[in-house]
């Protein structure tokens, strides 16, 4: 059983699919710490229903990112982290910090910090991805996990799942498809990390012997 450090900014949903799935014995994991950059940030209130440990790093007015990633590694560090998963955090993390969480023998090569984006990457990095997908007229959106790296949304691919852009979409009923997919995608990928059943090849992520999460979520509404 691996110990997970999760990172969040925001109300934390796909914090409480991760919380929910450790419970459910679905990943074999457990949550160590949650730790937020934003002080009374939701996710703080589900770590604490959850009997999870909290940590509060406020980041606002903090000028230099690479000591304040190194603070909040040792943070980590200090719960036994063994990979990091972004859920809704709002800071790109510095080299600094993804040097602290880097591959080890037990990762088989790859990085020990994952995210969750809610858009096909490589299309559409960055915010407001769902609205993105709009503007372009994308017929197809989903969300992405992902190794992080030093770029915006760039890290190694290790999920994807699809969900249809129908007609009359908004960028809220989209971003509400698109999230059931995040909480079932992001569970599987940190229990294949878990298991040790991911590797890395270049860019091209390994899932050795694990089954891979239905990709398409909903019937292609182009096909009748």
């Amino acid at each position: 059983m691996i110990r997970l450090g999760v990172l969040a900014s925001g109300g934390g949903t796909n914090l409480q699919a991760i919380l929910d799935a450790c419970a459910a014995r679905r990943i074999d994991a457990q949550v160590a710490v949650v730790l937020s950059n934003i002080p009374g940030a939701g996710a703080l209130a589900r770590a604490e229903r959850a009997g999870t440990a909290t940590e509060v790093l406020p980041s606002k007015g903090i000028a230099d990112r690479a000591a304040y990633d190194a603070q909040l590694a040792e943070r980590l560090k200090a719960h036994g982290v063994q990979l990091v998963c972004l859920a809704g955090y709002m800071r790109i993390v510095t080299p600094t910090f993804l040097r602290a969480f880097g591959p080890s023998a037990e990762s088989r090569s790859c990085p020990r910090v994952m995210n969750i984006h809610p858009g096909l990457l490589p299309s559409f990095p960055g915010l407001h991805a769902q609205k993105q997908a709009l503007d372009y007229g994308a017929r197809f959106a989903g969300c992405t996990v992902h190794f992080v790296d030093e770029g915006t949304d760039t890290g190694p691919i290790v999920a994807q799942a699809i969900v249809p852009v129908l007609p009359d979409d908004t960028e809220a009923a989209l971003a509400a498809r698109i999230l059931v997919e995040e909480h079932r995608l992001y569970p599987q990928a940190i229990q294949w990390f878990a298991q040790g059943l991911l590797s890395l090849d270049g860019r091209h992520v390994r899932v050795d012997g694990g089954r891979s999460p239905a990709p398409f979520a909903h019937a292609n509404p182009m096909v009748e």
